[in-house]
């Protein structure tokens, strides 16, 4: 059995407040996930996350075949994290772990999702070609759809010492 896993931080200019009200909130997942996914909650989104949450939705994830998913919340610590499992859907097993922490000038997220294919070794045999690809770009769009949301984050201490050279010169 192969686990394979997929890591992703990006810093953004914001608060954990504003970071948390946004990310434990269901409803904005479909503003973060590539249109053509058709990404559509049926259920369970009617408040933000809390354990024990269950969350189904339809995707269509590739060439237009509608899957359904099921996901269950199974930790919470509010502002810090959140962790959803797969119940139902289109992977073997999908593990994803949510980590919210403050930086200067704004927040860290933080994603590691362990997933396994499918399909015994086709599904190990596709992994490279369709999967992971597949994954890597639908984070991409996230990171991109949370900067034309939220904003470029900069780092105000490498600002400091960008103008503290600037006036130096």
């Amino acid at each position: 059995m192969k686990i394979y896993q997929i890591h992703s931080k990006q810093n953004l200019p914001i608060s954990v407040d504003e970071a948390w009200q946004f990310l434990s909130n269901a409803r904005n997942l479909g503003t973060i996930t590539p249109d053509y996914m058709n990404f559509n909650i049926i259920s369970g989104a009617d408040r933000p996350v809390y354990a024990g949450q269950l969350i189904q939705y339809t995707v269509t994830p590739i060439a237009n075949i509608k899957m359904q998913w099921v996901t269950e919340i199974i930790s919470v610590k509010e502002g810090a994290y959140f962790v959803d499992e797969q119940k139902y859907g289109p992977y073997a097993l999908w593990h994803h772990k949510h980590f919210i922490k403050e930086i200067p000038g704004g927040v860290e997220m933080e994603d590691i999702v362990d997933y396994k294919v499918p399909a015994g070794f086709l599904g190990r045999l596709a992994h490279p070609y369709l999967v992971k690809p597949k994954l890597e770009e639908i984070f991409e769009y996230r990171k991109k759809a949370l900067e034309d949301k939220f904003g470029v984050y900069k780092n105000p201490e490498q600002t400091a010492t960008t103008l503290k050279q600037d006036i130096l010169a």
